[in-house]
């Protein structure tokens, strides 16, 4: 089975390992910077745009770029393809989990049972994710981020590198975690939080 990545930047190419590591033949990545077309990564081409991918008739592919918003928008506007949830050879998935399409789950990554993981979400190296958490859509956990048992991470949220969250916790949709901000009580959306523990950052106000 030959899959497309779309996005043909740094993180993708931790997709495209990924993706090599489980067998899987990549036939091309699509990016729309113009100093990629043509570049081959670790023997496969960026073969194209993403306007070139949607003309296409619907394929089978990952999403490798690390910007939740953008992933969010280009599964909306490559409706109609089939995304495949990837698991490294050296990542442990309980069986119990559930793991949604196009979710991506990198080396030395852990997720334990009954954990819920909707679509196109990033556990990225190293990163664990205990039981029964629920990490909705487009969400990213950084490389070493450590989530414990039960915690809620809603759609959109990114977690910095090396931050923790403190069983039963909640973190809102959209929201940044800081690196190496440990959570210990419920984040609302939309908000960036940082520190230990970690707290809402106040928007400065400009003196014009």
């Amino acid at each position: 089975m030959g899959v497309y990545i779309i996005g043909a930047g740094r993180h993708a190419k931790v997709v495209l390992s990924t993706l090599l590591d489980a067998g899987i033949r990549v036939d091309g990545f699509f990016d729309d910077d113009p100093g990629k077309q043509g570049l081959v990564l670790f023997g496969v081409r960026v073969i194209g745009t993403i306007a070139d991918a949607k003309a296409m008739s619907p394929q089978t592919g990952v999403i490798g770029i690390g910007d939740n918003r953008l992933r969010k928008r280009l599964a909306q506007e490559l409706a109609g393809w089939e995304w495949l949830c990837v698991v490294h050879s050296r990542a442990y998935v309980h069986p119990s989990a559930t793991l949604g399409p196009g979710t991506v789950i990198f080396a030395g990554a852990v997720v334990q049972p009954c954990a819920h993981l909707g679509s196109h979400v990033i556990v990225n190296t190293g990163a664990t994710v205990d039981h029964d958490c629920v990490v909705e859509d487009f969400v990213h956990l950084a490389p070493g981020v450590h989530l414990a048992g039960s915690v809620v991470v809603e759609e959109g949220a990114f977690l910095g590198i090396g931050s923790v969250v403190a069983p039963g916790i909640r973190v809102g949709s959209w929201t940044v975690v800081g690196a190496g901000g440990v959570v210990i009580r419920d984040l609302p959306p939309s908000i960036t939080a940082a520190g230990v523990p970690a707290r809402p950052l106040l928007s400065s106000g400009g003196c014009g």
